[in-house]
């Protein structure tokens, strides 16, 4: 099929805000591309359809684990590895970084197998869909390990400016919810190996006495197991559960990464924002990332914090924003999410991501004739203007 095509694109669970899935060619669906192939003692070898939450079930019972997971458990494990996805934690690096090999189909039709260690494979992973089609993926595994979630509530602003680095790193991973215009951080979900007392507060932050959901007023129903209860990581790690309707349904997303060192000051920068980015919001979530070495993730030789917003669907408004947004963060090397909605321009994009020009040249290795290419692809990787905006 893909020889045969004259453009052709991967398409995973469908969960990009972005065109970076888009084509006006052919579009090559992955999710009946779904079996476990091989469970090892270090890794496991999946086809990239497969659901993060589908796998996690597969590990559990051979008592294994992957060591880190996104928010939600729905999404293709290509899909995410492609787009340079993460979970949260000080220790914990982006799902892609899990990545110890992968097959591809090329644009002939041939097959390209690639190692960690290999000359290009620091290249190849977050590759936007823009080498060829993944058909295997080989990620590490960790022993199957038990985690408790809690959920804090009213975590005073001042304790979040000057001890941001401490409430972050505190757990196995930790995330902070907002509207940007309350008194104090609304939400603080922890998620830990430690059995936490249900009386003790975390960081000024009160514990919740009934489930919450990361939205405000929004049914807890389809979240988590939270109040301290143990169970598989898998189950603990993402915010939602496989088989209910993840975060908001209808909504958008953007996310943007800083060094981590830069934290507080973004902060200070979006509550000023506040006013104008709080009636757009469901909620907003700001969490830390271990660095990688992978060339096109936001986390490329940084220890980063990612600062994520679930919109209202209502485009053109949030739209109007992010560039404000944007400018606000762009002192700070702002590095945009490739799944999610965002106005940089390439060369924006170009200024922080020191390893895209040896991203091109892999790219003219594997797919000279531009089969994988989309306007996407073209406008941010290779800077071509005449292309439509990513959003």
């Amino acid at each position: 099929m893909v020889a045969e095509a004259e453009t052709v694109r991967p398409l995973g669970a469908r969960h990009s805000f972005s065109l970076v899935g888009d084509s006006a060619g052919v579009l090559l669906s992955t999710e009946n591309l779904n079996r476990v192939i091989e469970i090892g003692d270090e890794t496991v070898t999946v086809e990239p359809g497969i659901r993060y939450g589908d796998l996690s079930s597969a590990l559990e019972s051979q008592g294994l684990a992957l060591p880190n997971l996104a928010s939600l458990p729905h999404v293709s494990i290509g899909g995410a590895i492609a787009t340079g996805t993460h979970g949260s934690g000080a220790s914990n690096r982006s799902l892609s970084a899990g990545v110890a090999s992968l097959e591809l189909v090329r644009a002939d039709g041939s097959i390209s197998r690639l190692r960690r260690g290999d000359r290009d494979f620091d290249g190849a992973v977050v590759s936007l869909g823009a080498i060829g089609l993944v058909t295997s993926v080989s990620l590490d595994v960790v022993p199957a390990f038990v985690l408790r979630q809690y959920v804090f509530e009213q975590l005073p602003w001042a304790t979040v400016e000057a001890d941001l680095d401490a409430i972050l790193e505190s757990a196995y991973s930790v995330s902070l919810f907002t509207m940007w215009d309350e008194p104090a951080i609304g939400q603080v979900w922890v998620k830990t190996t430690e059995r936490l007392s249900t009386r003790s507060s975390y960081f000024g932050a009160a514990p919740a006495t009934q489930p919450r959901h990361p939205i405000p007023g929004a049914n807890a129903e389809n979240c988590t197991e939270q109040l301290g209860a143990p169970g598989p990581s898998g189950e603990r790690l993402p915010h939602f559960r496989l088989g209910f309707t993840p975060s908001g349904g209808a909504e958008l997303q953007s996310e943007y990464v800083v060094a981590r060192r830069h934290g507080p000051d973004v902060v200070r920068e979006l509550r000023r924002l506040a006013s104008m980015v709080s009636p757009l919001l469901l909620t907003s979530e700001i969490r830390i990332i271990a660095a990688d070495t992978l060339w096109l993730s936001p986390f490329y030789e940084q220890d980063s914090i990612a600062f994520h917003f679930t919109w209202k669907p209502r485009l053109d408004d949030v739209l109007t924003v992010l560039p404000q947004i944007e400018s606000a963060l762009q002192p700070f090397g702002m590095r945009p999410h490739w799944g999610k909605l965002f106005t940089a321009s390439a060369e924006d994009l170009e200024a922080v991501y020191p390893k895209l020009p040896d991203f091109r040249r892999l790219l003219e290795k594997l797919d000279g004739g531009g089969k994988f290419r989309n306007e996407f692809i073209a406008r941010y990787v290779w800077g071509d203007a005449d292309s439509q905006p990513g959003t």
